[in-house]
């Protein structure tokens, strides 16, 4: 399960953010901004949400999607795992953290 105070580390990385909030789900936490979710935490490690437009960015730093067992199989979701420097500099987790703002607001668009 994840810790609280790993929430609470993220969302202060985050707090050059507006309208946060975070939900308990799945043993983690889900990351809001308003009403988009952008944002999960599992097992102490951020995912963050991504599309056709951002994903190569996640990949291009070869960063892990967040899977799940399901059905005997492993499934994933359109979140990968943040970047290090994230959690070092708020201006990096700012900047990631608009990108899967970015993703989870065409999401709700479509």
């Amino acid at each position: 399960m994840s810790s609280r105070e790993f929430l609470d580390f993220v969302l202060e990385q985050m707090s050059q953010l507006r309208g946060l909030r975070s939900n308990r789900m799945f043993g983690g936490f889900g990351i809001y901004q308003h009403e988009l979710f952008f944002a999960l935490i599992a097992d102490d490690r951020l995912y963050l949400k991504a599309d056709a437009e951002s994903r190569a960015d996640f990949l291009a730093r070869n960063l892990a999607p967040f899977t799940y067992p399901r059905r005997g199989v492993t499934a994933s979701l359109n979140y990968y795992e943040a970047p290090p420097e994230v959690f070092d500099d708020a201006d990096s987790m700012k900047a990631w953290a608009e990108k899967a703002i970015g993703a989870a607001r065409r999401a709700a668009a479509a």
